[in-house]
């Protein structure tokens, strides 16, 4: 039987061929036409829609609500065409297939779009404006590094709201992925540890972000802050014993600051099957 992590990772190359193949925008588009008059239904695609136009903006996106079709969606579809025409009306019948048609590729659609950031705008871990703002807040007058910062989404929303961040990511992967060539903000070419071996003196956090489940570079990290000169504290955004960082962190991970940690969390919730969330360890 497969497990829950093997079922994503089957579930996301699935899903990486529809949204590479077609014009996801432009579909959600149609769809949103389609199902104009199903509020439950426009409600997800708008999330989608606008969470879209404001990273396409440079700016961070707001909170996305779960994107899962409702239980009862074939339910609604019925209802609102048993309203809109009589009951041998074709033209009922017509609409009906072609509704019944066209729901399973909205929900791959919708079950697709961290696939579609992922892709279109290098951001994996998904970051919203107010969970930026909520760390912000944690941080309070302290300076912090970033490793692994990717295209620094979390950086810049940082920055932007006065913080002193230093974003750093060895880039290794910019070569295989044309996402790397959209940074939000500058990015300092520094490996993780040599990141916390230069910055520790100067920053009392340190962020790392969706770490790969391969390789033991995020023990390294948790290693090195240990062992720093100065007091650090990690945060960490990832899914604990899934999609993101390697088993050996986890088992060596202490978390702390569960109020905070809960806090944090307010504004960091999963919208699809990765469950990711922020963790504060030491």
């Amino acid at each position: 039987m497969l497990t829950n992590k093997q079922k994503k990772k089957l579930l996301k190359r699935h899903h990486q061929k529809a949204t590479t193949n077609n014009d996801y925008i432009n579909q959600m588009k149609r769809y949103r036409e389609l199902f104009s008059d199903f509020p439950d239904i426009k409600f997800l695609i708008n999330n989608v829609l606008e969470s879209d136009h404001l990273i396409k903006s440079k700016l961070l996106p707001q909170d996305l609500p779960v994107l899962l079709l409702p239980d009862n969606v074939q339910d609604q579809l019925y209802q609102v065409i048993n309203q809109k025409f009589d009951k041998n009306d074709p033209k009922g019948d017509q609409l009906w297939d072609q509704l019944s048609d066209a729901l399973p590729k909205l929900d791959k659609a919708l079950r697709s779009y961290r696939d579609y950031l992922e892709e279109t705008y290098g951001m994996w871990a998904y970051i919203s404006a107010p969970f930026v703002k909520d760390l912000a807040d944690y941080i309070g007058n302290h300076s912090v590094l970033e490793v692994m910062a990717g295209n620094g989404y979390i950086s810049k929303g940082l920055a932007d709201l006065g913080l002193t961040v230093y974003p750093t990511d060895s880039l290794d992967w910019v070569a295989e992925n044309q996402t790397g060539q959209h940074q939000v903000t500058k990015i300092e070419k520094l490996d993780a540890v040599s990141a916390i071996h230069k910055y520790q003196g100067h920053v009392d956090d340190v962020i790392m972000s969706w770490a790969p489940d391969k390789g033991t570079v995020d023990l390294d990290v948790l290693n090195a802050i240990r062992k720093a000169d100065h007091d650090l504290k990690l945060i960490v955004i990832g899914e604990k014993n899934g999609a993101t960082n390697s088993k050996a962190f986890w088992q060596a991970a202490h978390m702390i600051e569960p109020k905070a940690t809960e806090k944090l969390n307010r504004h960091h919730q999963p919208f699809d099957l990765i469950k990711d969330q922020v963790y504060l360890i030491d």
